[in-house]
């Protein structure tokens, strides 16, 4: 046991709060991962996009992670908006008003949307039009992915932002054994509250991010059976 560890007897149980909330922050992170490539998925296969995949980085520190998943949700964002920009500049005002209005029957702004997919990619599938529609006519733009990309920016200038997401690899320990005394346990408290609280934001914002996923896949296997 430490020295700080004998002065200060909570600090072995600080620690391991610590190493808990961080796992959990990175069981978060992957299967926001998995979600998001899901979507890369249905974007690629269905709307002619081209982003890559992407995968977690068990070398790099927590920032840097954070950083992959916001450059891939920016990229979507991106690609959202410029469906939303082809469909305004393709469409009539009044056709492209009733993508909008959710007094409009969804078939409706579908058979709109594949009119706009048959100009663009030379083709159209009911599915490619459904996405879009999901996409355009939800918060999951303006809203979930913003939130997110906000939060994931915070976890990364955290505290423990330079931290290698391999708990139990050297990023950690090199912290933990480089801080004694008060000044440990200082910021361990520290450390602890700035996790409890980016990491029971994240958790319910990457909720509403895997959930809005989720309606798209789900609606894309039932199209293809």
């Amino acid at each position: 046991m430490a020295l700080s560890d004998l002065l200060y007897p909570d600090n072995p149980k600080r620690k391991q709060e610590l190493i808990n909330l961080h796992q959990e922050l990175l069981d978060c992170m992957s299967t926001n991962f998995h979600a998001t490539n899901e979507l890369v998925g249905v974007l690629n296969k269905h709307l002619g996009c081209t982003i890559t995949p992407i995968e977690m980085r068990e070398s790099s520190t927590v920032k840097e992670n954070c950083e992959i998943i916001i450059q891939v949700m920016s990229e979507i964002q991106h690609q959202v908006q410029k469906i939303d920009s082809d469909m305004k500049e393709k469409l009539e005002p009044v056709l492209y008003q009733k993508l909008y209005d959710i007094k409009e029957p969804e078939l409706e702004k579908i058979a709109i949307a594949q009119r706009v997919f048959s100009i663009i990619l030379g083709e159209a599938t009911s599915t490619a039009a459904m996405v879009a529609i999901k996409l355009l006519g939800s918060n999951f733009l303006t809203l979930t992915v913003s939130k997110l990309i906000g939060l994931l920016a915070a976890i990364g200038a955290s505290v423990l932002g330079g931290v290698s997401i391999t708990i139990i690899g050297l990023g950690l320990e090199m912290i933990l054994h480089a801080i004694l005394g008060a000044v440990e346990r200082s910021q361990l408290l520290t450390a602890v509250r700035s996790y409890e609280k980016h990491l029971a934001e994240f958790k319910a914002a990457s909720e509403k991010y895997q959930r809005a996923i989720r309606e798209v896949t789900s609606l894309v296997r039932q199209q293809v059976q």
